[in-house]
């Protein structure tokens, strides 16, 4: 019996649904993500008698807070110097095609959708929507107390954007140096890594990692881990951000690697911050215990 050595994986990345209307996959996974996120939400908001009313501003707020912060950190922190030679691409989701025109007045460019968005920066863009968010809407509750509730769409809505990254053939492992029959050949990969050889499926290492996180943070909120400000979201800054930054040493280099020395590479640098954040909310949770058993004590 012949076993398998490596999957070729060419996928159909977008669909026609009606009269020409085109969806991407990539695109049906963030749809996905966030209709999940906000049933998510719905049932936390329920348990913590928190008014349905602020759940479509946070929806609106992490929305945009996420989309505006992924495409500034893809601009800033991977594609710098090509987004200020085509400024126009980085807010429109277009690309410079002399063959092709989007509309009358914008000849010479096609429409593509949004490509090339950073984990990074969404993360940063969530983190200052949630903070406008708790202070100007939800004034009751800190802003800790949301970052733990927001943690647990956050980590599932990241299986679903790898699993997008996946079907995109972006975000690439490294060629194996053994044969895996779980090693991925992508056809469509950009030709810019070389030849087309066997890969770490890095997208699904890391979609599976999330999904483990996601499983772990529903199990802490259920038995009651959500009443210490900043445990849920502590452990998930370390765990999340500590797996990107292990996965990172089994990809290619994405884009322009600004801070690419000391053997780690810019989603590295960029993701100790956040493992450090992790480590203070952690320990945050763990003072504001201490204090709370003392008092019933």
């Amino acid at each position: 019996m012949q076993t398998l050595e490596y999957i070729n994986w060419d996928p159909i990345p977008k669909f026609s649904l009606w009269k020409g209307f085109v969806i991407h996959i990539y695109s049906l996974m963030f749809v996905i993500s966030f209709s999940l996120g906000w049933y998510i939400m719905k049932y936390i908001y329920q348990k913590d008698n928190i008014h349905k009313k602020y759940l479509d501003p946070l929806f609106i707020c992490t929305f945009f807070g996420a989309f505006i912060g992924a495409r500034f950190g893809q601009i800033i922190f991977y594609d710098f110097s090509y987004f200020s030679d085509h400024w126009i691409e980085a807010f429109l989701p277009i690309r410079e095609n002399e063959h092709n025109f989007l509309l009358g007045f914008m000849k010479g460019y096609e429409f593509i959708g949004y490509r090339g968005l950073s984990s990074h920066g969404a993360t940063i863009g969530i983190i200052l929507s949630s903070l406008f968010y708790s202070k100007t809407i939800l004034k009751k509750k800190s802003f800790i107390w949301l970052c733990d509730r927001l943690c647990l769409p956050v980590s599932i809505s990241a299986v679903f954007i790898r699993i997008g990254n996946f079907f995109n053939s972006e975000i690439v492992g490294k060629p194996c140096n053994e044969k895996l029959p779980w090693a991925v050949k992508f056809v469509q990969m950009d030709t810019e890594y070389g030849e087309i050889v066997p890969r770490h499926p890095a997208q699904i290492y890391e979609s599976i990692g999330y999904l483990i996180i996601f499983l772990l943070l529903w199990y802490l909120y259920r038995i009651g881990k959500k009443n210490y400000d900043g445990f849920l979201s502590g452990i998930f800054f370390i765990f999340l951000w500590s797996i990107r930054f292990l996965l990172e040493f089994m990809k290619e280099p994405q884009g322009e690697e600004i801070l690419n020395f000391l053997s780690i590479n810019t989603g590295q640098w960029l993701s100790i911050p956040f493992i450090i954040f992790g480590f203070f909310l952690l320990n945050l949770s763990s003072i504001k215990k201490y204090f709370f058993h003392n008092e019933k004590n």
